[in-house]
């Protein structure tokens, strides 16, 4: 396939149309040519083509009529009108109605390529500013929800954004209270699919006994007792996204059903004999290792594999302890409003304790403790995790760094990144400011923008 860019080419001409096709395709440009414009206008989207290269006088619908219907399509798609009768006040028409130039015949190969290259110039600067606008949005949209500075949760909101907008089933690995569903949301709410249902099932909170019923439906006489239609969880997420949480819990039997879903995308309602087409995004979480459960014949091997296409693991809180301050913080005033309280400010002596912790309950743990400071209640960060490789608490080196981190981060946000004042607040030189930032990764210009 050539890669300069995609050009549509319509004129009633047929050898008109080919030669012009037949000079843009050796100038490298992928080329499609029509001899209707009624035909172009089932090719035109607003991702094909990249320039519109037609005909003015065409039975039919005409150029300028194309004109109109790719203005309203996408009015910044260019559009090089042609013609072999033309005159400046169809010229001045053309310009005016939205086109991107106007040549007349007989076409000249060398001014053709030159005009398109000059409209695809275009288009691709269009492109590119559209997508770094969208990305824009899209990661400032995910920092206020996916809360942290770490480098761990810098990188999952960046593959969220990577793997948001295509189809690709995801699962999550994390342990509890980690935040898999918000994840599982923000692929949603990132996504093409964010207008249509988001359906979560928890199948460890789901008897066995009800859970095929709850995710595939019956129909009415499936059994005893199903006198009514009752469309399932999938049916319900059809043209969304379904979230199967604690994925480790499906049964066996069921796990042979899923598969064939994810492989299909298709469900039989129990007791059905239609086959139901289904369109849905599955993102499925566990917070256990489902290879080594495989392995152990404790979950499906071939299940785990189409799940696991992409794979994405919320860290816990112990491994990114520098984002304490603002998640704390952040629950802080989202539990002060709540309850119309003024929200306590994070002291040194508590920022240091909840430092020293290793969080076994993770953001959900640190949210309740939060709830309990405003509540003025006691405080305590509850029983410390074991110490084992997942649960130990850090070393005493690393929570020093990330209190550092933390002080240093809070000093620039309320100093609105002035150095000056950070190091007059903090009793340092310059130097030393500087060298602690670097060390870090902390910029002042990051906190200038947050004033």
């Amino acid at each position: 396939m050539n890669g300069n860019g995609r050009v549509i080419v319509i004129d009633n001409d047929e050898h008109v149309c080919r030669a012009a096709g037949q000079a843009l395709t050796l100038a490298g440009y992928t080329t499609d040519c029509c001899n209707r414009g009624e035909d172009a206008t089932e090719k035109i989207s607003s991702k094909w083509p990249d320039v519109v290269v037609c005909d003015v006088k065409m039975p039919g619908m005409d150029g300028f009529d194309l004109l109109h219907h790719v203005v309203e399509l996408d009015p910044d798609l260019p559009v090089i009108l042609v013609t072999g009768h033309g005159d400046v006040s169809m010229a001045v028409e053309a310009m005016r109605l939205g086109a991107y130039d106007f040549i007349e015949k007989p076409l000249s190969s060398s001014r053709l390529i030159d005009v398109v290259g000059r409209a695809m110039e275009k288009r691709r600067l269009i492109l590119d500013n559209r997508k770094l606008r969208a990305e824009v949005r899209r990661k400032d949209g995910l920092e206020s929800v996916i809360l942290g500075r770490s480098e761990t949760i810098t990188q999952l909101r960046q593959a969220i954004l990577n793997v948001a907008d295509t189809d690709t089933d995801v699962l999550i690995i994390g342990e509890t209270g980690t935040g898999k569903e918000l994840v599982a949301r923000c692929l949603h709410e990132q996504s093409s699919r964010r207008n249509n249902h988001f359906i979560a099932v928890n199948c460890g909170a789901m008897p066995e006994s009800i859970i095929e019923n709850e995710l595939f439906g019956h129909e009415p006489g499936a059994y005893t007792g199903a006198d009514r239609l009752h469309i399932g969880k999938f049916e319900q997420a059809s043209g969304g996204t379904l979230f199967l949480d604690e994925i480790e819990s499906m049964p066996m039997a069921l796990q042979v059903r899923l598969l064939r879903v994810l492989q299909e995308r298709a469900i039989d309602r129990l007791g059905g004999r239609e086959t139901i087409p289904l369109d849905l995004r599955i993102i499925a979480a566990s917070k256990q290792d489902l290879l080594a459960l495989s392995e152990e014949g404790k979950f499906r091997a071939d299940l785990y594999y189409r799940l696991s296409v992409v794979t994405l693991q919320n860290p816990p809180l112990r491994r990114r302890l520098e984002d304490i301050p603002i998640l704390f913080t952040h629950f802080l005033l989202k539990t002060a409003k709540r309850l119309e309280r003024c929200p306590p400010e994070l002291s040194p002596t508590l920022l240091q304790k909840l430092m020293g912790h290793s969080w076994p309950g993770n953001v959900r743990e640190l949210q309740n403790v939060a709830d309990r400071t405003v509540l003025g209640l006691d405080i305590r960060c509850g029983k410390p995790a074991p110490e084992s490789e997942t649960g130990a608490k850090q070393p005493l080196s690393r929570q020093l760094a990330a209190f550092e981190k933390c002080i240093l981060e809070q000093e620039l946000s309320f100093n609105k990144g002035n150095i000056g004042k950070t190091c007059q607040s903090l009793s340092l030189p310059r130097k030393t400011l500087y060298y602690k930032l670097k060390k870090h990764g902390l910029s002042r210009r990051d906190f200038v923008k947050k004033s």
